[in-house]
């Protein structure tokens, strides 16, 4: 059976999740602890990122987005060529596009900052370092701008690329379920934002991020709540 490494508060794996849940695939998961060394993870990806996801044909492929494309190529074909992806040449720009944003632009500038500083330094103990109010403070600064911007693609389209749920709105709802399990997520800036997030987390797919729990962090209280 293929392995997925990853964290249960890593963004990046969680999008590969939801891809993996979509396309109905069963993997073995195996935990990765952020922010610690760990020679046999980084034997597999000497960059020590999150996640990696090794095949039953031995390929070992890292990078969120990169495993993304890989399980299209070699699941999706049993549920439609595009599956979770526009029908047209445009469309599928665009769904890439937003897929960069959400896994790159926002991680870089909101999850990765708010979730390493609130929750993986204080579990990496003495190891983790002390807590960065300065990034802390431009996380809960720059997640404004990101959900008005969700909010702002929500009210013009059915999903956030078009017609049809794609990966985009995966890699989207990865970064927004973080950050909703640490309850950081102003959704007051957005009620559309707030209502695509609901549908998604209403989605079969979204059951294990739901279930999920950080010894240490418990979620928000309305995290399980499909109708927050």
């Amino acid at each position: 059976m293929p392995t997925l490494y990853h964290h249960p508060l890593s963004a990046p794996s969680r999008y590969v999740r939801l891809v993996l849940a979509e396309y109905g695939e069963e993997v073995t998961m195996t935990e990765v602890q952020p922010l610690l060394r760990d020679e046999a993870f980084l034997a597999l990806n000497p960059a020590g990122t999150l996640p990696v996801f090794a095949d039953d044909n031995e390929a070992v492929v890292s990078d969120a987005a990169v495993i993304a494309e890989y399980l299209a190529e070699t699941r999706g074909v049993r549920f439609g060529e595009d599956s979770l992806m526009p029908d047209t040449a445009v469309e599928r720009a665009e769904a890439r596009r937003l897929v960069a944003w959400f896994g790159q632009k926002m991680h870089s500038e909101v999850t990765r900052l708010l979730v390493n500083e609130l929750v993986f330094k204080r579990l990496a103990g003495s190891k983790g370092g002390s807590p960065d109010s300065t990034a802390i403070r431009a996380g809960r600064t720059n997640i404004r701008y990101h959900i008005r911007y969700i909010n702002y693609l929500a009210e013009r389209r059915h999903w956030l690329a078009g017609r049809r749920l794609s990966l985009a709105d995966l890699a989207a709802a990865a970064e927004v379920s973080c950050l909703d399990y640490i309850g950081e997520v102003p959704w007051e800036e957005g009620e559309a934002a707030k209502a695509w997030y609901a549908r998604i987390k209403s989605r079969l797919s979204f059951r294990p991020i739901l279930a999920d729990r950080i010894k240490g962090a418990s979620p928000s209280p309305h995290y399980t709540d499909p109708d927050f």
